[in-house]
């Protein structure tokens, strides 16, 4: 199969789909009044509350969502063969994520920019309220340790990368500067400057291992940990508009413009993709995931088709500085979009390496031995491994997690563009380094999240929490956020609690689609209450499975054996927390739901 013809229909279906689909979404579901006056106008604070641009908001927005899931997820899935990934996100994508983005990012703007935990009390009961901030809570944490562990393992001891992703922020600090309070309203002159100054700091990272500045950006894992958690701490304090939104929108144009740049060599390259459609672990017994493709690819691929997360900052920091409703498309159906696009060409660029190379990368070279018979009985005989060891410089086989087979792709894809063939080695290291930035951005803007969510909860206990904008709540709140995912981090207990946050964030999006289907029923438009229940329906109803089959297959057996007792221990009991929220809020919301549609009977 050549590549082109799913690079070009990805983009066309997704143009179509934001044109038509997304213009009745807006126009009868999920209905935008540009008359209305936004939370960032009504509520402004010059902290938190702040009318910003619409393409620098969307620049947050879409970095704030879109971290490690588009990227390695599918990469991971494809040992299912490409077609199962593939047609996934290019329907659940459209149907599902961008649903549940917009719908949330409107109900989020229509109640004073709260969270989905406030809009769960309000649309459905107190109960769900109070559920829902549990969920979210727990779920924020494990996601924040486990991608914090993913850019720390990336960074360490890697001089380049430390040096360019460091350098993003005091750009950041002077574009917010330039943008917001000395050339207000200049966003192209910031963006030119931020732009060519991210260039150079690029260029220059690739100078600075071998040189005498090399110890100065050379940091063990224990040292990272601290500088991400000090730089998380600052993103959730600091004025939004000062360093996490110019950051996240410089952080958008690098993202777009490699994404864009490996989709025009695609098409240049016209690789042949060489995974075959579909493998035979489609039934189970897969190296990499051992589970059957129903329910598992759904749960791997997360934020490429739809993702709990996302809810969380479509009603977390985004609402807050939407300028207009009409801006609320744009970003929250453009960035999901765009995610999808990404996961797609990360997809593509993975297999477009040949398949034994994939699994020889993505299995552990102890089990590589294991499987190796039944991957030659598949017809996975011709391996280029060496020379893409040699090529990249380093040795890459039994490097397992998606990042380096991702990063190994997109080299070659690149390299494979004319007058580009001797520059493997560095687009390698680029595209690792890339992959780092793309999960930082996750985590700055998680940590401020957590941070309003904590405030709303303490607000009940003392008020002033309430004010988003009180120094003393804003310090306290963001220290318990950023101490919580750190100590996991720093300790080492994070791969503890991991395996159970696949599944824990499809069911935060399945609570989030419950949340939009009552937010659209009680206004009236029930009869267009299909859009968020379908795929409500099959996302819950294939997250249980998962679930189930994790606890049954994996959690119950750990809990037997002595050695695994705490962790499997663990990962039961935060599972089926998450399970029992889920099943709480549908009990809360369906006799509503049910009473709405036999009242219009």
């Amino acid at each position: 199969m050549n590549a082109m013809p799913f690079v070009i229909g990805t983009i066309a279906v997704f143009v179509i789909a934001y044109r038509l689909y997304f213009s009745f979404v807006a126009a009868k579901v999920a209905v935008r009044n540009d008359l209305s006056e936004t939370p960032a106008h009504r509520l402004y604070d010059g902290q938190n509350y702040y009318p910003m641009n619409k393409w620098v908001l969307f620049g947050h927005h879409f970095a704030a969502i879109a971290g490690a899931g588009p990227l390695v997820g599918p990469v991971l899935a494809a040992q299912f063969g490409f077609m199962p990934g593939f047609l996934w996100m290019l329907i659940g994508a459209v149907m599902a994520g961008a649903v549940h983005d917009y719908v949330i990012l409107t109900a989020s703007v229509q109640h004073d920019g709260k969270s989905l935990a406030a809009i769960a009390k309000e649309e459905i009961n107190k109960v769900s309220g109070v559920t829902t901030t549990f969920a979210i809570i727990l779920i924020l944490v494990v996601a924040m340790a486990g991608l914090g562990l993913v850019v720390i393992n990336a960074l360490a001891e890697s001089s380049w990368g430390t040096f360019t992703i460091a350098s993003t922020i005091p750009i950041a600090l002077i574009m917010g500067i330039w943008m917001f309070r000395i050339r207000k309203g200049k966003t192209l002159e910031a963006t030119v400057f931020g732009v060519i100054m991210l260039i150079l700091a690029v260029v220059a990272g690739r100078y600075i291992p071998g040189s005498q500045y090399a110890s100065m950006f050379t940091f063990d894992h224990k040292t990272l940990t601290f500088l991400l958690a000090i730089y998380g701490f600052l993103a959730s304090v600091l004025p939004v508009w000062l360093l996490l939104s110019p950051r996240d929108y410089l952080s958008s144009i690098m993202k777009i413009s490699v994404i864009g740049l490996l989709a025009i060599g695609l098409i240049i390259v016209a690789p042949e993709i060489k995974m075959p459609a579909f493998t035979e672990f489609i039934k189970g017994g897969g190296p990499i995931i051992p589970g059957k493709l129903f329910p598992y690819l759904f749960i791997t691929i997360a934020c490429g088709a739809i993702s709990g997360f996302h809810s969380l900052v479509s009603s977390g920091t985004t609402p807050k500085m939407i300028m207009r409703e009409a801006d609320i498309k744009p970003i929250a159906v453009g960035s999901m979009l765009v995610e999808g696009a990404v996961s797609i060409m990360a997809l593509i660029a993975a297999t477009s390496l040949l398949p034994l190379d994939y699994f020889q990368i993505n299995v552990p070279v102890d089990k590589l031995q294991a499987i190796l018979p039944k991957l030659h009985a598949m017809g996975f005989t011709e391996s280029n491994l060496s020379q893409l060891s040699a090529s990249v410089g380093e040795k890459i086989a039994g490097r397992t997690g998606g990042a380096v087979s991702l990063g190994v792709g997109m080299a070659y894809i690149f390299s494979s563009i004319p007058g580009m063939q001797h520059l493997m080695s560095y687009w390698y290291h680029f595209a690792i380094m890339f992959e780092a930035l793309f999960i930082l951005t996750t985590i700055d803007a998680g940590t401020r999240i957590g941070r309003f969510l904590l405030q709303e909860a303490l607000g009940k206990v003392y008020k002033p929490f309430q004010k988003t904008n009180w120094l003393p709540g804003n310090l306290l709140t963001s220290g318990l956020m950023v101490f919580a995912w750190a100590y996991f981090i720093f300790t080492g207990t994070v791969s503890t609690i991991w395996p159970m946050f696949g599944t824990a964030n499809q069911l935060l999006a399945t609570i989030a689609l419950a949340v939009s289907t009552s937010f659209i029923i009680n206004r009236g438009r029930k009869k267009y209450a299909w859009v968020t229940i379908l795929p409500m329906v099959f996302v819950g109803v294939t997250t249980m499975v998962a679930a189930y089959l994790n606890i049954k297959n994996i959690y119950i057996p750990q809990v037997t054996m002595s050695a695994t007792l705490v962790p499997g221990l663990i990962n039961l009991v935060l599972t089926l927390s998450i399970m029992i929220c889920v099943v709480i809020i549908f009990y809360n919301a369906l006799p509503k739901w049910i009473r709405a549609y036999r009242q219009s009977i």
